[in-house]
């Protein structure tokens, strides 16, 4: 089957290429780097898709989601870190947080802002594998501005259109980053439907890992349903602390997200099924739109999950959510076994542009 939805592409994406990451305290290679979203491009054109260049937004949608002083530190990070001289002394050179101000050191009192780059960066990161590099802000930027085009597609008529989003965002909460993220371009997108007047929006998230950010961010939200497919947090996966089943939503957002974990070695079957519970409630709480985290990463053989998800099951579901007919925003989140992870991005888009011309 040829693809006909538009693919929104943005050179800036490739920027973000740090070469490392601090993984329990050890420099190693990252596994996230700008390769992933040119993989992705070319296995997408193979299919006949049409690329569409991203276009620049104001930055009014991303301060609607993400708190001004995290946005101005990722804005500013590398630059700080150049003028206090670190890459020199002490010869690191990569953005990267020592110090986490976390709740069982302050008890009730509350943080101030440090003052100190390297101490500014633990209050804005959760984890140390998230470095901030010369390009990181330009490509973080630079995947929003893609996911906004496709915004724009949906909102001009367009059934379906997807985002080669890169870096990923789906960790990032209104105030923290991490987990590979730096600004949550799935969140941002729900939060633009809903600026252009659409109602309930559902963010159906099937990467690998809890999308921790989404919920936080959209906890006490009963106009947006956020749902998580991932592996058990409880079996030691990232992000460790968030992603259990009894975590509902608060206040107004009371039962408007859905976790739904999977034990380790889970494959099609029941990976579909999670799916099938996710979209029971996009029907029964009435969306109207659909944006989709794409991650990948629960594939057989990826070294970031221990999920066994087949192509044919990514094209299931793929075929499932589409079926629903709504309008659906994709972007990209997870996926990391570079020979496949082309294959596995395109039989999802195959199948969701099946799902809406047969549902």
């Amino acid at each position: 089957m040829a693809l006909t939805l538009p693919i929104v592409w943005n050179d800036a994406c490739l920027l973000h290429a740090p070469g490392a990451e601090i993984w329990l305290g050890v420099r190693m290679p990252d596994d996230e780097g700008p390769e992933r979203a040119g993989i992705i491009r070319d296995a997408l054109v193979v299919q006949g898709a049409q690329l569409t260049q991203a276009k620049a937004h104001p930055d009014d949608i991303v301060l609607a989601v993400h708190n001004a002083d995290l946005v101005d530190f990722l804005r500013t990070a590398w630059t700080a870190w150049g003028e206090a001289g670190l890459p020199t002394d002490p010869g690191q050179d990569l953005v990267v947080p020592y110090l986490f101000p976390t709740t069982a050191m302050l008890g009730a009192v509350s943080p101030h802002r440090p003052e100190a780059v390297w101490a500014r960066t633990g209050y804005y990161c959760f984890d140390t594998m998230t470095p901030i590099a010369e390009g990181t802000w330009a490509a973080a930027r630079g995947a929003v501005d893609a996911m906004l085009t496709a915004v724009d597609l949906v909102r001009g008529g367009a059934p379906l259109a997807y985002a080669i989003t890169r870096p990923p965002g789906h960790h990032v909460s209104r105030g923290a980053y991490g987990g590979s993220c730096y600004l949550n371009n799935a969140a941002i997108a729900v939060e633009a439907l809903r600026a252009a007047g659409a109602g309930r929006i559902a963010l159906v998230d099937i990467d690998a890992h809890h999308g921790n950010g989404a919920q936080e961010i959209f906890w006490e939200r009963g106009d947006v349903l956020t749902t998580s497919i991932h592996v058990d947090p409880a079996a030691g996966w990232f992000p460790h602390v968030m992603g259990w089943a009894d975590e509902i939503g608060g206040g107004h957002g009371e039962h408007a997200n859905r976790n739904v974990p999977l034990s380790p070695g889970s494959g099609d079957r029941e990976w579909l099924a999670a799916l099938d519970q996710c979209l029971a409630d996009v029907q029964t709480l009435g969306a109207e739109a659909i944006v989709l985290a794409l991650g990948v990463d629960a594939a057989t053989g990826d070294p970031n999950s221990p999920l066994n998800v087949t192509p044919a099951g990514y094209h299931e579901a793929g075929r499932r959510i589409g079926a629903l007919g709504l309008p659906i925003v994709a972007v990209q989140e997870g996926g990391y076994d570079l020979p496949t992870l082309g294959g596995l991005v395109a039989a999802t888009i195959v199948g969701l542009e099946e799902g809406m011309r047969d549902g």
